[in-house]
Formats: C-alpha cells, sequence, structure tokens
C-alpha cells in the first residue's frame, strides 16, 4: 500500500519486522511551504540539519543484505518532510519538544529561528499528514501482530555530529551509534542482540542524546508483544561533509542486516 505522504513497501507474510523511516525525506508540499516563514536558502540549510538523509538508502540496502532464511521485513516511509509534520511527536500537551516549538507541526527551527508564526494553528496538517500516517502505521503494526503474535519495529534516524542549539538536552555524549529504548516495547534481550552487532563499529550508548522509540498511540504502553527499538546512527559514520554516502553505510547495513536475521531468530521462542 502507498500513499502520496507515505510508502508501505511488503515483506514476507511470515515477518513481524517493520522498518521505519521518518525523517528521510526533504520533500514540502507547495501548500505547506506557504506556511514556513524561512527564505528559500535558509530553508534548504534548514533542511541539511533536520533530515534524516539516506536513512531510507540504509533501510533499502539493509533488505538486499538479509540472508535468504530470514523473512523480508516491512518497509514503511515517509515522503513527507518532518517540517510538514513530524509523526513521532505526541500531538498533544504530552510531547517535550513543544518548549522549544518542535512539537508534531514545528513552530522552530534546529538553531532556535522562526519557522511558522508563533499562533500558527496546526491542526489542519494534523488533520491532512499526521493522523492518516499514525492509523496507516497502527493498521500495519496490527496486521504484523495478528499474524505472527509480535511485531518488532525499528526505528531508522540518524544524527548530527554537533549538537543543535534549538534542543532539550545539552551536552551529552554523541556515540557512533544511539539506542533508543522504551521500558515497556523495548525487552533486554532486543537490545543485547543490537550493541553486540553494533559495538564493533564503535561506542553504542542506550538514549543519549536521544531518548525513547515510536510506538503507534494504539498500542503505546499497552500492548508488551509490540516491541520497539530506536537506531540513531551518527551521520559522519556513513555520510561525508556534502550528505553524500561513504564506505561507512555497508557496515551499518551489514551490522543491521545480522541484527534483524538474529532477532528474528529470537523472538520466535519468545
Amino acid at each position: 500500500m502507498s500513499d502520496s505522504n507515505f510508502e508501505i513497501r511488503p515483506g514476507s507474510t511470515d515477518s513481524a519486522v517493520i522498518l521505519h523511516v521518518p525523517h528521510s525525506s526533504r520533500l514540502i508540499p507547495a501548500k505547506v511551504r506557504a506556511g514556513i516563514v524561512l527564505s528559500e536558502q535558509l530553508l534548504q540549510e534548514e533542511l541539511d540539519e533536520v533530515t534524516d538523509t539516506h536513512t531510507d538508502l540504509l533501510a533499502l540496502q539493509t533488505l538486499e543484505k538479509l540472508d535468504l532464511l530470514t523473512p523480508t521485513p516491512w518497509l514503511f516511509v515517509n515522503r513527507r518532510s518532518r517540517l510538514v509534520i513530524d509523526p513521532e511527536r505526541f500531538p498533544d500537551e504530552r510531547e517535550v519538544m513543544n518548549k522549544v516549538g518542535m512539537g508534531a507541526v514545528y513552530l522552530k527551527g534546529t538553531s532556535g529561528a522562526q519557522l511558522r508564526p508563533a499562533d500558527f494553528d496546526g491542526s489542519q496538517l494534523l488533520n491532512e499528514f499526521f493522523y492518516p500516517y499514525s492509523q496507516a502505521l497502527s493498521t500495519l503494526v496490527a496486521a504484523r501482530l495478528a499474524s505472527c503474535g509480535y511485531a518488532l519495529i525499528i526505528d531508522i534516524h540518524s544524527y548530527r555530529p554537533k549538537q543543535h542549539s534549538n534542543a532539550i538536552n545539552h551536552g551529552q555524549m554523541r556515540p557512533a551509534m544511539c539506542l533508543g529504548s522504551d521500558e515497556f516495547h523495548t525487552p533486554d534481550w532486543l537490545k543485547e542482540l543490537f550493541v553486540k552487532e553494533f559495538e564493533v563499529l564503535g561506542e553504542c550508548l542506550e538514549n543519549q542524546p536521544y531518548s525513547g522509540t515510536y510506538i503507534p498511540l494504539d498500542f503505546f504502553q499497552s500492548q508488551r508483544r509490540v516491541w520497539s527499538l530506536m537506531m540513531e546512527t551518527r551521520a559522519d559514520t556513513f555520510l561525508d561533509a556534502n550528505l553524500n554516502p561513504h564506505e561507512g553505510l555497508a557496515e551499518i547495513t551489514q551490522a543491521l542486516a545480522r541484527f534483524i536475521s538474529r532477532a528474528d531468530q529470537v523472538a520466535s521462542s519468545k
């Protein structure tokens, strides 16, 4: 199934794994661009900072490297920039990033500069983009849960080597790989498998500098068989200064493919 705002690439019917890529796109529809106050140059600079560049490529190349015994995961990719809506934020007062103007609909950018007017009403963007996206992903998770008895979301991100000034947490470590977890939805065995595969590529820290992982609200803190883990790869481990992939991409995709295969084997016994 595909939509103009997101793409679902079907996997194997016996795969419970969903690769979720929410922030790889730079595309902003013209009607949404009209509500953003940045000049075109500043907007492109903001997109360089805020986009998880080539994480969609990372996911696709990982699928190509899976062994033949591992069921093919499902792929869910956001086709719109997170400057349209950020599908991983809470759409209400629960979202901590509201404090810096970067909730589900961003009012400010990574530098703290105004992105939209302070009194901007984001309800139309939520209705058109956020809720349909959330519902589609929730439906996919429900289908994997019904088919396999569990669902595993691997939430694929990257982050810039230098901290953005408009951030909640300052002064945290910036390892090659950050593992984002949730106490309810990320079991210890899953974290251990992830660290084992990725620590050979560099330092791997949990919930630093980014914490948590995406779980559709329909299952959040209620369905323990919906597992989720966020991988936040520091961008310079696979991209050069011009945001083009370098040889590190192959190492990361190989490690992720091994992790998926191992997690699939272990999950069947849980």
